[in-house]
């Protein structure tokens, strides 16, 4: 009789979790809070941002800070600049913004200075160097601007929040910012040298990069970074002991986000051209699932803080509403989706309730 009662407890400990996600979408100027319960998602909010009805200001990079009481949404489409916006997780209303660069992208919070650090993508204009501006979230103010390459996408902090990395896609280069001295410590070429001989120069001087790098996580436990090539359809392993590329395996087409499950043993990957989402162990970086998403153009990764389970933003084509996939993570097999607004891009795992 006891194991039977203790055994209905953990039952509905379990089926009582819930997963709380947040999605911006670019093209409806709308952000949603989602829920993940019982092999559920369901969209509980829909927020709209941005300042100008008239006008797609285009949400495109979210995080969640590691408080969880706010989050914060770069809009990307500003006049000229862009916008980083704050708002409240307990209401999801704005609490202040500021004014960053070009095309802000993606960004995120470090638990060691309390700085928000986020790339400017720059996407309009002449392909020069860029910038990644780090912001005091409390004032909310730009405190610095830090030059990087051209168009930095995808940038994520290290885990003990001392360094924050990010690649430039037309130049192909990895850049290590030191989070406390607000400045580039290192920068790693991530072109083969097969590559330097095929690439081509543009009018102004600039290398275009074939790699195309889109993103890049470092490990949550071991000194290495994983980088997507966008354009080489690969995915770049770093030795940041070494400063150097240890090692290269081979994707599907357009690999775009990368991230690694807070346990550190899988790496999870979006194919954009394929509309597939990807899954490697990284003690061997072998091939253990591949999961074609509902919808095409696959986008954004989000992982549950238990590692059971990633979030999977898919922007579709044309009219399309964007959609939110559920993976599992120990059976690699999709449980669920949601619709959301059009373009669904970035996406930021909030917290996890163990009711």
């Amino acid at each position: 009789m006891i194991r039977f009662i203790l055994f209905f407890l953990v039952c509905n400990f379990v089926f009582s979790q819930s997963y709380y996600v947040y999605v911006a979408s670019e093209s409806d100027d709308t952000v949603s809070l989602l829920k993940f319960q019982n092999n559920e998602i369901n969209e509980l909010e829909r927020i709209t941002v941005g300042t100008y009805p008239t006008e797609i200001e285009g949400p495109h990079g979210i995080t969640v800070d590691p408080s969880g009481k706010f989050w914060y949404l770069s809009l990307a489409h500003g006049n000229p600049f862009g916008k980083l916006v704050k708002y409240s997780t307990e209401s999801n209303e704005v609490v202040d913004e500021t004014t960053l660069g070009l095309f802000p992208a993606s960004m995120q919070v470090s638990t060691t200075t309390g700085f928000l650090y986020c790339v400017n993508f720059n996407l309009h204009g002449s392909m020069k160097p860029s910038t990644v501006s780090v912001v005091d979230p409390v004032t909310m103010t730009e405190i610095t601007t830090i030059t990087t390459g051209s168009m930095p996408h995808g940038s994520r902090i290290s885990s003990d929040g001392l360094y924050q990395y990010s690649v430039a896609m037309m130049s192909g280069e990895l850049f290590e910012v030191d989070a406390l001295g607000l400045e580039v410590s290192r920068t790693l070429d991530l072109e083969s040298k097969k590559m330097k001989m095929d690439g081509m120069k543009s009018m102004d001087g600039m290398k275009h990069s074939v790699v195309k790098p889109t993103w890049v996580i470092p490990h949550p436990k071991k000194n290495l970074a994983y980088v997507a090539g966008n354009g080489s359809d690969e995915v770049i392993e770093v030795d940041l002991d070494a400063w150097e590329i240890s090692d290269r395996f081979k994707t599907g087409k357009g690999p775009y986000n990368l991230e690694i499950s807070p346990d550190g043993k899988l790496l999870i990957g979006t194919i954009k051209s394929e509309g597939k989402t990807a899954i490697w162990n990284l003690e061997d970086k072998k091939l253990v699932g591949e999961v074609k998403n509902t919808t095409s153009v696959s986008h954004g990764i989000a992982i549950s803080s238990d590692s059971k389970y990633a979030f999977i933003s898919v922007e579709g084509i044309g009219g399309e509403p964007g959609i939110v996939d559920v993976i599992s993570l120990e059976n690699y097999k999709l449980i669920s989706s949601v619709e959301v607004g059009k373009q669904a891009g970035g996406i930021a795992f909030w917290k996890q309730d163990n009711l």
